[in-house]
C-alpha cells in the first residue's frame, strides 16, 4: 500500500525541524510539489507533533524499552497525534504509520510501531499537565508567574488575523477585534478569502498590527521600517500616507515583501541594506524597529521555536537588537519618535533592552497612555505595552509583544 502523501509530508517537515534545525515556514517552502490541500494537511498534522511533543512522548514512553531512533520516534508521534489529538479513526492511524515506515526505509520497525500504536487510547491523556510537558524548562522559567496561562495558550491553534486597507470591507465569518483587525477561526485558507487576489487585506496577528498602529503615522511623514519583512507594517505605514523605506536585508525575504506590497496596491521604498550599516541620504521624522528575536511570542503559529531556541539564543539576540536600536537612533531627526518592538516573551528582549537603549543613547522614555492604547490590560505601569498569548482567551490568545516609544533627545 503506498504511503499517504500527508503523513509523507509530515514526516520530512518534522525531520527538517528537528533534524536540521530548520523552521517549519522554511521546511514547508523545501517540500516537493504536492497537491495544495495535501501540503496544508501535513502542515497542521506536523505543527500538532511539534506542539504536543512533551505530552506524545509521554503517553508513548510507557510502551518503549529502549529509545528508538529519532526517525521512528517521529512516526509514531505521527501515529500518537492523529489518534490522540486529530480524532483520526485508530486503525488508519495505525496503517498510515506502518506505510510511513515502509516508505521511509524503516520497515524493521513495522511491527514496533504497530504494537505501540495499537495500545494506545484517549485515556493516555489523562493525568497529564500538558502545558508543563509541551514546555521547555527554561521557557516556562523565564515567564515567571504568568508561564501556565502563556503554556495552555499555546496548547491550541492560533486563529487567522486579518489588517484591512482603509475602507475595505471584511471577508464574510470574521470578528471585528478591538484593536482594529479581524479574525477567523484556525486553519482558515487565506487565498480563498474574497478580496485577496484584489489587494484588500493582509494577514496580520492582532498584537503585530500595534506597533504601526502606537507609532501614529501622518500622511507625509518620512518613516523607515527597519527589518521590514514580510511587510504588514510597512503595509500600514504607507496606507496611513506615510512616505516609507523599508529596510531588509534578506534577499527572499525582500522579495517576499514586495510581493506583498504589489499585491495590495501599496507604495514604498524598499532597500536591501544591514540596518546596522545602512546609512540614509536624510534623517526621518519616526523609526519602526521591529527587531529580530528569540520569536518566543509566536510559539501558537510558530510550534518549532520550543525545540529550535536555546538561551544563548537570547543573549545574542540581546546584542543584536542593542546594535538596531543605535542606529535606529542615528536615523532620526530632533524630537523625533521611536518605536521598539519584539514578539518575544523574554524580558532581556523587552524591558531590558528598552532600559539599555535609555541609559547609553540619545533617546528619552515617552510612554504610552490609556487614550492611544486600544488594550488595557497589556499596558505597564510603566507606559510599555506586553502583550501575551494569554490575552483574550475567549477569543484565541494572540502573540506576545513588547511595544515601547521613545523620542530622540
Amino acid at each position: 500500500m503506498a504511503a499517504d502523501p500527508t503523513r509523507l509530508a509530515a514526516f520530512d517537515l518534522l525531520s527538517a525541524v528537528l533534524e536540521k534545525h530548520r523552521t517549519l515556514e522554511h521546511a514547508l517552502d523545501s517540500l516537493p510539489r504536492i497537491d495544495p490541500r495535501d501540503k496544508a494537511a501535513a502542515h497542521r498534522l506536523a505543527a500538532s507533533v511539534l506542539r504536543r511533543a512533551g505530552t506524545l512522548d509521554a503517553v508513548l514512553e510507557p510502551f518503549l524499552r529502549r529509545a528508538p531512533p529519532d526517525p521512528v520516534r517521529n512516526i509514531l508521534r505521527l501515529g500518537a497525534a492523529g489518534l490522540l489529538l486529530l480524532e483520526t479513526p485508530a486503525h488508519a492511524a495505525v496503517a498510515t504509520a506502518v506505510d510511513l515506515a515502509r516508505a521511509r526505509g524503516l520497515a524493521p520497525f513495522t511491527g514496533l510501531i504497530n504494537a505501540v500504536l495499537r495500545k494506545l487510547t484517549p485515556a493516555a491523556l489523562e493525568g497529564l499537565d500538558a502545558p508543563r510537558l509541551d514546555t521547555p524548562p527554561w521557557l516556562w522559567a523565564s515567564w515567571g508567574r504568568g508561564a501556565r496561562a502563556i503554556a495552555e495558550a499555546h496548547q491550541q491553534e492560533a486563529p487567522l488575523d486579518l489588517s484591512l486597507k482603509p475602507g475595505a470591507e471584511p471577508p464574510p465569518g470574521g470578528e471585528a477585534l478591538p484593536t482594529g483587525s479581524y479574525r477567523y477561526p484556525p486553519g482558515t485558507r487565506v487565498a480563498d478569502l474574497p478580496g485577496f487576489a484584489e489587494g484588500s487585506f493582509w494577514v496580520q496577528d492582532a498584537a503585530a498590527a500595534l506597533p504601526a498602529f502606537l507609532l501614529a503615522p501622518r500622511p507625509g511623514e518620512r518613516i523607515v521600517d527597519l527589518c521590514a519583512a514580510p511587510g504588514g507594517k510597512t503595509a500600514q505605514l504607507a496606507a496611513a500616507g506615510a512616505e516609507v523605506t523599508a529596510v531588509e536585508q534578506n534577499p527572499s525575504r525582500l522579495a517576499r515583501l514586495r510581493e506583498n506590497l504589489a499585491r495590495l496596491q501599496l507604495q514604498a521604498e524598499t532597500v536591501e541594506a544591514d540596518a546596522t550599516t545602512w546609512q540614509p541620504p536624510a534623517l526621518f521624522d519616526a523609526v519602526l524597529l521591529d527587531a529580530p528575536c528569540t520569536a518566543t511570542g509566536t510559539i501558537r503559529r510558530h510550534p518549532e521555536i520550543p525545540h529550535l531556541r536555546r538561551p544563548r539564543d537570547v543573549t545574542a539576540m540581546a546584542e543584536a537588537q542593542d546594535k538596531l536600536l543605535a542606529a535606529a537612533a542615528a536615523m532620526l531627526k530632533p524630537g523625533g519618535r521611536l518605536i521598539y518592538a519584539v514578539c518575544s516573551l523574554q524580558p532581556e528582549e523587552g524591558p531590558d533592552r528598552l532600559q539599555a537603549a535609555l541609559d547609553r543613547l540619545p533617546l528619552a522614555a515617552d510612554p504610552f497612555t490609556d487614550a492611544e492604547c486600544p488594550l488595557p490590560d497589556a499596558l505597564f505601569l510603566d507606559g510599555t505595552l506586553r502583550t501575551s498569548p494569554a490575552l483574550w482567551p475567549e477569543r484565541g490568545g494572540m502573540d506576545g509583544f513588547f511595544i515601547a516609544r521613545m523620542r530622540r533627545r
